[in-house]
């Protein structure tokens, strides 16, 4: 028995980091990863791509990130962050990729690949997650975040919010006319709605497109060459 389970065990750490192809799930840190849930902008990302799916799941599952998401949520700057991302036109084009249907046969291919269960479900097998569980109560990170609440300096981030250059910025942004034009540039753009971008695009439909087109003379004819002497 002890030896079945020790054989589970050492599949599940040897597997894991093969299904999760050892991309994000190597680099991505519990800070990055909340960072990156936190801000509009990226919150998404996961979503695209199975791979980064999968490589999220598995760092949602380290009690670490739950602390850094803590206490990000604690800091006002990061909700000027959400807003700044509210407002910026690349947010909705980056959301708009969702009108694509390759990224929808990307994850049918994906729930026909018994690999992305196997990563899915490694992580479950691997005792160092329940031991991180385990410990987490005595984790530094677990305590500094809980700690924030007694931190003089929160409240004081808090209520010097407004004044925040970045906030007043936030808060004018309505009123400029650059804004507007970005977001109608945004929504005119092919590229912003992927594949069904070029039913939008004119060069797709050629002269369809260009109601004088019969108007325009035709290009005269090039001259024959000389016959060979």
């Amino acid at each position: 028995m002890k030896i079945a389970k020790l054989t589970a065990a050492l599949l599940a750490v040897a597997v894991m980091p093969v299904m999760a192809n050892g991309t994000s799930a190597a680099t991505a840190t519990p800070e990055s990863t909340a960072s990156m849930l936190l801000n509009p902008a990226t919150a998404a990302e996961p979503a695209k791509d199975p791979k980064a799916a999968v490589n999220t799941m598995i760092m949602l599952m380290d009690p670490a990130t739950m602390a850094a998401m803590m206490t990000q949520g604690m800091n006002p700057a990061t909700y000027t962050q959400m807003g700044q991302a509210a407002l910026n036109p690349a947010t909705a084009q980056n959301y708009a990729v969702f009108m694509d249907p390759n990224l929808y046969t990307k994850w049918m291919s994906a729930s026909m690949d018994p690999n992305f269960y196997t990563a899915m479900m490694t992580p479950f097998m691997n005792p160092n997650m329940y031991m991180k569980w385990m410990m987490a109560p005595m984790d530094p990170r677990m305590w500094n975040a809980g700690m924030q609440m007694l931190n003089p300096g929160l409240y004081m981030n808090w209520m010097t919010a407004p004044l925040n250059p970045a906030n007043m910025n936030l808060m004018m942004a309505p009123l400029n006319p650059n804004l507007y034009t970005g977001w109608a540039n945004m929504a005119v753009d092919p590229k912003t709605y992927g594949t069904w971008g070029s039913f939008m695009n004119p060069a797709t439909y050629g002269n369809m497109a260009n109601p004088f087109a019969a108007f325009v003379p035709a290009a005269p004819a090039a001259a024959p060459a000389p016959a060979a002497k």
